[in-house]
C-alpha cells in the first residue's frame, strides 16, 4: 500500500500529530521500495552494453585478442557484459563510412588526417588528441621495402625504387592510410636529405611511374605481392609484413634508415556515445588499449608499442630507426593533404602525367 493501512481516529492534537508522523513514514517506505524496484529493473536492463568499434584493416588480428580480454576485465569489475560490433577496412573508407552514418563509438584509424575529417563532420569534439595517453597515438610503425627471395633487383633503399626495371606494389593514397604514409616516406626522405620540394616531388614521381597497380589497402597490396606474385618490391607497414611472416613464412624486408614514424590514433566518437549512453565503457576501452597487456598484443603481431615497459620488452624486435621524421616535421597533415592528396593536388597530377 502507498500509505499504511492504518485508520486513526483523531480526537486531539496529540492524535493528529501521530497521524501525520505515521503517514510520512508510510510515504517514505513506499518511495524507498519503489525506488529500489526501479533501480533493480534498470540494472537488469543494463546488464549488457553495446560498443561499435571501427578500425583500419591491419589492426584486426590484434583487436581479436585484445577485445575479449577487455570484455572479461569489464565483466569482473562491473558485472556487465560488453558486446562489440566490429568493422575493419581501409582507413579512408572507414572514415567516409563513419561520416556517412556508420554508428561508431570508438574509431582507430591509420592517420590523424582521417580522424580530423570525422571531427570536421561534427562527430568528434576538438581536442580528442589530449583525451588519451601519448596524444592518442595507440600504435606506431615504419615503412619497409619487401623484396623477392635473394633480392634479385638489389633493393636497399628508397633511391633504388627509381630504377627503370623495378615494379613496385603500394596501395592507393586516395583510399588507403598506409599509402599516404608510403607517399610521405618517399617525399620526406628526400626533404630530410636537404632536397627542395620540387626535387622531392620529382623523385616521388619517378617511383610512382614504376607502380603498375594501386591496390585499395595494405592487405590487398600484400596479397597481390605475396600471394599473386606481382611486383619486385612491396612498400608497406612493417607490422603488416611481420604479421604475414607469423602466418606463413618470414619475408625479406628492409627498413630504410631514413623513415617516417607511422602514428595511428584512437578516439571517442562523442556524438554517438552520447546518443548511445555508453561513454563510460567506451572511454575505459580506449584507456585499456594503452595498458601493457594490450600493448603486448600489438607488439606481438608487428606494431611498435608506445608503452614504455613493452618498448623495452620488444627492443630487439623493433630496433630504433636512426633517422626518423614525423608528419609534423613535414608541416602537418593539413598541409600534406592540401599539397598532395586533395582532389587535383600533387598525387592526382602524378597519376595524370603517368597515364
Amino acid at each position: 500500500m502507498g500509505l499504511w493501512g492504518v485508520v486513526i481516529y483523531v480526537t486531539n492534537k496529540q492524535g493528529f500529530f501521530r497521524f501525520i508522523c505515521l503517514s510520512l513514514v508510510g510515504l517514505i517506505i513506499s518511495f524507498t521500495v519503489t525506488s529500489c524496484r526501479m533501480s533493480d529493473a534498470q540494472n537488469s536492463q543494463n546488464s549488457t552494453v553495446e560498443l561499435t568499434f571501427v578500425s583500419f584493416i591491419v589492426t584486426r588480428p590484434a583487436y581479436k585478442k585484445i577485445i575479449p580480454q577487455f570484455v572479461k576485465q569489464w565483466k569482473q569489475q562491473h558485472n556487465q557484459t560488453v558486446r562489440f560490433n566490429e568493422s575493419y577496412s581501409a582507413s579512408g573508407a572507414q572514415t567516409r563510412a563513419v561520416i556517412d552514418g556508420l554508428d561508431a563509438d570508438v574509431v582507430g584509424l591509420a592517420l590523424a588526417l582521417d580522424m580530423k575529417k570525422i571531427e570536421q563532420a561534427g562527430l568528434i569534439e576538438p581536442g580528442w588528441e589530449k583525451e588519451a595517453p601519448n596524444d592518442s597515438i595507440v600504435t606506431q610503425s615504419v615503412a619497409v621495402l619487401v623484396t623477392r627471395k635473394d633480392n634479385p633487383k638489389q633493393i636497399k633503399n628508397w633511391e633504388d625504387l627509381t630504377k627503370t626495371d623495378v615494379s613496385i606494389i603500394t596501395p592507393n593514397p586516395k583510399t588507403s592510410g598506409v599509402a599516404r604514409w608510403n607517399f610521405l616516406a618517399l617525399w620526406g626522405s628526400q626533404k630530410y636529405n636537404g632536397e627542395t620540394d620540387t626535387e622531392a616531388l620529382n623523385f616521388t614521381t619517378k617511383v610512382y611511374k614504376n607502380v603498375p597497380i594501386l591496390p585499395r589497402d595494405a592487405r590487398e597490396a600484400s596479397d597481390i605481392f605475396l600471394n599473386q606474385g606481382q611486383g619486385d618490391v612491396l612498400v608497406n607497414y612493417e607490422n603488416e609484413i611481420i604479421l604475414a611472416g607469423l602466418r606463413d613464412k618470414k619475408r625479406p624486408y628492409i627498413v630504410p634508415p631514413v623513415n617516417i614514424s607511422i602514428d595511428n590514433p584512437i578516439a571517442l566518437v562523442d556524438k554517438n556515445v552520447k546518443k548511445h549512453g555508453n561513454k563510460e565503457v567506451a572511454e575505459a576501452f580506449i584507456k585499456y588499449l594503452f595498458t601493457p597487456t594490450a600493448q603486448r598484443e600489438f607488439a606481438q603481431i608487428g606494431f611498435r608499442p608506445v608503452e614504455s615497459s613493452i618498448k623495452k620488452e620488444f627492443a630487439t624486435k623493433y630496433p630504433p630507426v636512426k633517422n626518423l621524421f614525423t608528419v609534423k616535421d613535414l608541416g602537418g597533415w593539413d598541409k600534406m593533404q592540401k599539397q598532395f592528396f586533395a582532389n587535383g593536388a600533387a598525387f592526382d597530377q602524378i597519376q595524370a602525367n603517368i597515364r
